[in-house]
């Protein structure tokens, strides 16, 4: 019974490696590459466009009056007066217009001034907050790539080691040193093992396709494998990143530039309370045909107004940008306080992962020493086949934990960078 289960599993074609290829892409072009397409890193940038634009008007609107020049024609339908020539009535009139309009002096102008200052601001910080989150995000589906490419190597040898432990089992079966459940004990190892294997290499192929889709590939994308090596000493102490954070970092960065236009939005809405002095310009000929000259008349308009009482839409627009800006407000001390929490966790969770790899490593000697003696003594007849599927097994785990353990430091790398808005190694590759 056991001798067909036996071929069947030699036979089953789950520890073949994949056939297709697919292209190969290294961590620092999948970063830049990602960058592009994010949608939420290219809506930050048409932010920043736009706010620039804000930011110009603004400042024009200091020298430059506003413009507009019109032409039309219209036709009646019957004769009248003609503005062009009283003596001649006529059905046709075609009037050209230019008008120019200057503030002479407005408190909403100074307050734009400020306002789209603290939006080119709060723009900026924006962006970066989005470029390191795409980062982020790219790096997660690119380790996410290279873990599952270890896990499938380290599931495959313990495939192979479960394939050697059965032939060792058979040998000591048919020697009639061991009994027939032995070799049903290794039997159920190497199935599970084909098992995980199956699903490692699905959940390779599934990270590929995230990553393709990361750098704009339509299919699956590979990663080029990275260093092993320990990772390195930050370069910063815990207050110098502190420090570093709320003065650089993009998500305190955004807060407070948006407390500052809220702030300045306020005053821009106060400002309706005050009066404003205006000068317009105005310049119109008539004639009966297109680019009328047989009549023009020029008008110099200065005018003073005060708002009295717009039926309280002025007041509802000053409690509004009052709320918005203590809604701003309230969110940037929040973050202020929370900055010592995030970038302690971050800092932390870096030192941690560092530490994990280190005794992971341990892990991974102690077992593979384990089962070294395990399967010497199973050999020798000294152990029970349960003592040498436990040393697999922990084998196995200890390796897995080791590869989880090495991608988990680069993460908590990449999120503390996040938080400081600055990369601290310049080679993501290796850092």
């Amino acid at each position: 019974m056991i001798l067909p289960l036996l071929l069947a599993l030699q036979a089953a074609p789950a520890d073949s490696a994949p056939s297709d290829s697919v292209p190969r892409i290294t961590l620092a072009d999948a970063i830049q590459r990602s960058a592009r397409l994010d949608p939420e890193y290219v809506r930050a940038v048409g932010l920043i466009d736009n706010a620039e634009w804000g930011r110009r008007a603004a400042r024009l609107a200091f020298f430059i009056p506003s413009l507009e020049v019109g032409l039309n024609e219209t036709k009646y339908s019957q004769a009248f007066f003609n503005p062009a020539d009283p003596q001649s009535p006529t059905s046709t009139l075609v009037v050209g217009s230019a008008s120019a309009s200057y503030e002479i002096f407005s408190l909403r102008k100074i307050s734009e001034l400020s306002r789209t200052k603290a939006d080119v601001e709060s723009a900026e910080a924006g962006e970066l907050e989005q470029r390191f989150r795409a980062a982020l995000e790219t790096e997660s589906s690119y380790y996410d790539v290279l873990v599952n490419q270890e896990l499938s190597r380290v599931t495959a040898e313990r495939l192979s080691r479960a394939r050697e432990g059965l032939g060792v089992a058979r040998a000591r079966v048919a020697s009639g040193a061991a009994v027939p459940t032995d070799s049903l004990q290794l039997v159920l190892e190497l199935t599970r093992a084909q098992v995980e294997l199956l699903r490692q290499r699905n959940g390779l192929r599934t990270a590929q396709l995230q990553l393709g889709r990361r750098v704009g590939v339509p299919g699956a994308v590979d990663a080029v494998p990275l260093d092993t090596l320990p990772g390195p000493d930050l370069p910063l102490s815990m207050p110098q990143a502190l420090q570093i954070a709320l003065d650089q970092g993009p998500q305190y960065r955004a807060a407070q530039a948006n407390e500052r236009s809220a702030d300045a939005a306020v005053r821009a809405q106060r400002s309706d309370y005050f009066p404003s002095l205006r000068i317009n310009g105005l310049h119109q000929r008539y004639d009966t045909r297109i680019f009328p000259g047989a009549a023009n008349i020029s008008s110099v308009t200065f005018s003073l107004s005060y708002p009295l009482w717009s039926n309280g839409q002025r007041e509802i627009e000053v409690s509004r940008a009052r709320v918005n800006r203590d809604v701003a407000r309230a969110i940037r001390e929040d973050l202020e306080r929370a900055v010592r929490r995030d970038v302690t966790q971050a800092y932390d969770g870096y030192q941690t992962s560092r530490a994990a790899v280190s005794l992971a490593g341990v892990g991974v000697a102690v077992a593979g020493e384990n089962y070294r003696m395990q399967e010497l003594r199973y050999r020798s007849g000294a152990s029970t086949i349960l003592d040498l599927l436990d040393a697999q097994v922990n084998l196995a785990a200890a390796e897995a934990d080791l590869v989880q353990a090495r991608y988990e430091t680069r993460l908590a790398l990449a999120g503390l960078e996040a938080i400081l808005g600055r990369r601290l190694f310049t080679n993501k590759d290796a850092p």
